[in-house]
């Protein structure tokens, strides 16, 4: 009997336990079904954004930054990276998908991408847009110091090749990357950025090495504050890296290369890692409504994708940041370059930063 007493009593808390873990394992899930992960570029959102789509929703936003698309593709790559929604831009898009790591969307939840204008959809880096919609767009190009070159009595520069002109000794500053750079080398020959020729190359190589005695320096976030603060009459810069810097430099001026430059598009996406598949489609729609993406654009600087942020009139009469149809026939997207030409230009980028 006592047998049997002290068998029912361990059959009964054995199965409360199971209960009370099943009810913990229950709310787990439940909390963690009201997180949403993101994982974007630094500075690249209006925070109170983020509140009000956490009002709005009833989501929690954990949200983290990376400082390129090769160190935010490792994280993911690593399968146990807890993102919902990344911001890779188009190159990477291509090779994520091709790796099959993103989760392809539904558009039925996806009713503001009609916002997007047509001109950046459908490319082919992501065509019909199967895994990715555009977030930020803009193009490489040259700020320069109208102060400085007055002083060093130099013509303003119109292309790449003008950062190779001799009264610039010393006066040049360059984004630490490696597609930027060799691909200006590039356009600066008349060759495509997205160049595999190895006579074309092999130009563009000695081309940088060329460049050298005007090399300053090469940099990376703060090459902002060194352009202005006046420490360079050139630097070859992201359009809204250019755009900010303008704001605390009245003398800074920003070109994009007529004869040809890169043309990029930072998009969102949703990795496979991914559990809160429905709360990313939801705040992928968000950041595509016309209001929002206004408030977005107004705190981040770089160009939206939003055709009715891109008619508002200031932007309408903004050809620098906003290039018309004709200066973008002569843009590129940097192509997803395989692995050995990716080498490629890598080394042909350290070989250079090594020479200075």
């Amino acid at each position: 009997m006592r047998k049997s007493i002290k068998l029912f009593t361990t059959m009964l808390v054995l199965a409360v336990a199971i209960i009370v873990i099943q009810s913990l394992s229950d709310q787990k899930v439940e909390a963690s079904s009201q997180e949403l992960y993101v994982y974007n570029w630094g500075d690249y959102i209006e925070p109170e954004l983020i509140d009000r789509f956490e009002q709005e929703s009833g989501y929690k936003v954990i949200y983290e930054t990376f400082d390129s698309n090769e160190s935010m593709y490792v994280k993911v790559n690593s399968g146990s990276s807890p993102y919902d929604v990344i911001f890779p831009s188009e190159y990477m898009v291509d090779k994520m998908a091709e790796e099959h790591m993103l989760v392809e969307l539904d558009k039925s939840l996806l009713p503001n991408l009609k916002n997007v204008d047509p001109y950046f959809l459908d490319q082919e880096f992501d065509e019909g847009n199967t895994y990715s919609v555009p977030y930020f767009w803009g193009t490489v190009g040259i700020a320069y110091n109208t102060e400085i070159y007055d002083q060093l009595e130099l013509d303003y520069p119109t292309s790449y090749q003008d950062l190779w002109n001799p009264g610039l000794v010393d006066n040049v500053l360059l984004l630490d990357g490696a597609r930027e750079i060799v691909g200006s080398s590039l356009n600066s020959l008349g060759y495509s950025l997205n160049s595999t020729n190895d006579n074309e190359l092999n130009q563009a190589k000695q081309n940088l090495l060329n460049l050298a005695p005007n090399v300053k320096g090469v940099v990376g976030d703060e090459i902002k504050m060194l352009m202005a603060n006046n420490e360079a009459a050139a630097a070859i810069v992201w359009a809204g890296d250019a755009q900010l810097i303008q704001e605390d430099n009245e003398n800074i001026e920003f070109i994009t290369p007529q004869a040809g430059s890169n043309i990029y598009l930072d998009n969102i996406a949703i990795p496979k890692t991914s559990s809160n598949i429905e709360g990313a489609h939801e705040f992928i729609n968000f950041l595509m409504d016309n209001e929002v993406a206004s408030i977005n654009t107004d705190y981040v600087g770089y160009a939206s994708p939003i055709t009715s942020v891109m008619n508002e009139p200031e932007h309408i009469a903004d050809e620098t940041y906003y290039p018309s149809a004709k200066i973008r026939e002569n843009l590129e997207y940097y192509a997803n370059l395989d692995p050995d030409n990716l080498k490629r230009y890598n080394n042909i980028f350290l070989e250079f930063k090594i020479s200075l």
